[in-house]
């Protein structure tokens, strides 16, 4: 096990691209802001997963100033996906501060969801994030060939593009999608020992599409593995990222903060 280290706190700041806040009871939440707030990271996107937290969201939005979200259903919901959902999603994503469709893809390792009514409910939200003009984030997991087919079927419509989130997939989904323009989320899996495929596609990605995520409260980094994940843990992906791409954290930083703006913030930024 790895001998656990104070967080590093580094001058600029950094935002967090995907999480699930909603998982954290209210004193850990508010524990968790303020944990992030200590470690310099500004601003949080919690991300709807299901039917049953789109409004669950859209209230973490409102509540706190540091909080943005999405809106979209998670192919391990696809089997609720149904015209109100659609509509509501549509309608909350209208929200100033609900900044892209997602979480929203393909998932046949757990393959909680029928597999056409995953298809289905990805290209549902791909058409709302086209209609919308807003970029999307993506969740795949052993579904590399017909995630490639759907995206090829909609991404000439989408001059917005997005984030294949985690990204765990093969060579040639990450070069096709990097080809396309989407970036690449690297989370904690990035520290994990046996993540050396991982690492390979952090190499071989262009520093301009790189995004940073803890997909909290889930795969918490190297050197706190085995603790829930918090935002506050972002700091070790971002010296993993740095030491896979050789290069210092006083340049990647303020580049991947740019990333995260122009993708999801520019029209607030601008």
């Amino acid at each position: 096990m790895a001998k656990k280290r104070d967080i590093p706190i580094f001058q600029h700041p950094i935002i967090e691209t995907h999480c699930h806040l909603d998982y954290l009871e209210a004193d850990a939440l508010e524990e968790a802001l303020q944990a992030a707030a200590e470690v310099n990271i500004e601003r949080i996107i919690t991300i709807a997963v299901s039917p049953d937290n789109l409004d669950t969201v859209m209230g973490l939005i409102n509540a706190h100033p540091q909080i943005w979200g999405t809106q979209g259903v998670h192919p391990h919901d696809a089997d609720h996906y149904n015209s109100a959902v659609d509509t509501k999603i549509r309608e909350n994503a209208l929200h100033e501060k609900v900044l892209a469709i997602g979480e929203i893809g393909l998932d046949y390792f757990y393959e909680r969801s029928d597999r056409r009514k995953q298809c289905s409910a990805f290209e549902s939200q791909l058409q709302i994030a086209i209609d919308l003009d807003m970029p999307i984030v993506v969740h795949t997991r052993d579904a590399d060939e017909d995630m490639q087919h759907i995206l090829q079927n909609f991404v000439s419509q989408m001059p917005k593009r997005g984030v294949i989130h985690s990204f765990t997939s093969g060579k040639a989904l990450a070069e096709y999608c990097l080809a396309e323009g989407f970036h690449l989320g690297f989370n904690g899996i990035s520290t994990f020992n046996s993540a050396e495929n991982v690492r390979e596609i952090i190499d071989l990605t262009p520093v301009d599409k790189i995004l940073f995520e803890t997909d909290s409260p889930y795969l918490t980094p190297v050197p706190y593995r085995g603790r829930k994940n918090e935002p506050k843990y972002l700091p070790f992906i971002a010296e993993k990222v740095a030491e896979v791409k050789n290069i210092p954290l006083e340049e990647l930083l303020p580049q991947v903060w740019q990333n995260s703006v122009l993708l999801f913030f520019e029209e607030l930024d601008a």
